[in-house]
């Protein structure tokens, strides 16, 4: 298992549209993370800024997350859910999220 932290901003007129988004998410979201192995997800808020964790428990990353961006549900729920994200300038190319470094952990 593998823990992955990433992160984005919100435009602020955005905000409340967004968390309603997130209220229930469609069942066929769900389903493709958990087919996608991906576990243990969350989204936090803070100050206009979006932080989402997970725990990959695959074996292979790039492959799933291939998967999640070619699906036709995942597509239409990025159609809704980008606008109201704003992507860090010090993103790496490619990615919409920046993904972080994670400095320390404890079980």
């Amino acid at each position: 298992m593998k823990r992955y932290g990433f992160t984005i901003h919100l435009h602020p007129e955005k905000v409340a549209e967004y968390k309603k988004l997130h209220e229930k998410i469609p069942d066929a979201i769900a389903q493709l993370i958990y087919d996608c192995n991906i576990r243990n997800y969350s989204i936090y808020f803070k100050d206009n800024i979006l932080y989402a964790y997970y725990e990959y428990i695959g074996s292979d990353h790039e492959a799933d997350m291939k998967k999640m961006e070619q699906n036709q549900d995942n597509q239409k729920w990025w159609d809704l859910c980008m606008p109201c994200q704003k992507p860090l300038e010090t993103r790496r190319p490619g990615e919409w999220w920046a993904e972080m470094e994670e400095v320390w952990h404890q079980d």
